[in-house]
């Protein structure tokens, strides 16, 4: 008994660890899907500020145009820091409520068998008694 009980929990862990990775795997992919989006839209608001600052360029001085291109700069580097927290704290938070809700099945699981166990010990320890005081 105490070696299915000990086979029974390794399955389990086993089963968490491969859903936990499963898990890990698709955040990640879904992470790199949004990243590419951002970059995308990134550049297609990149590219059309470029143009409007280059039709500008005629009339403006070419120091004001550095000075828009810098502040562009800061502005999307600053923008593509804040969406990769915010994609990493979505993470994290993510991996932390799929681990508790597998530990709270796995607790779960673990508390059935161990009831389990100790019925079908129950059982035996009665059995036992019981063929004793036949002989």
């Amino acid at each position: 008994h105490e070696r299915e009980h000990d086979r029974e929990i390794s399955e389990l862990i086993t089963r968490h660890e491969e859903e936990m990775e499963k898990l890990r795997a698709e955040l990640n992919k879904e992470q790199q899907l949004r990243l590419d989006e951002l970059q995308q839209q990134m550049a297609a608001t990149h590219k059309a500020e470029i143009e409007q600052a280059q039709l500008q360029s005629q009339t403006l001085h070419s120091l004001e145009l550095e000075a828009l291109r810098l502040s562009l700069n800061n502005m999307h580097t600053s923008q593509l820091e804040l969406t990769q927290s915010n994609f990493r704290k979505e993470k994290e938070t993510a991996l932390v409520e799929l681990r508790e809700m597998l530990n709270d099945k796995r607790a779960q699981e673990v508390a059935i068998l161990q009831s389990r166990h100790q019925l079908e010990w129950e059982k035996v320890k009665e059995q036992c008694l019981k063929e004793k005081e036949d002989l």
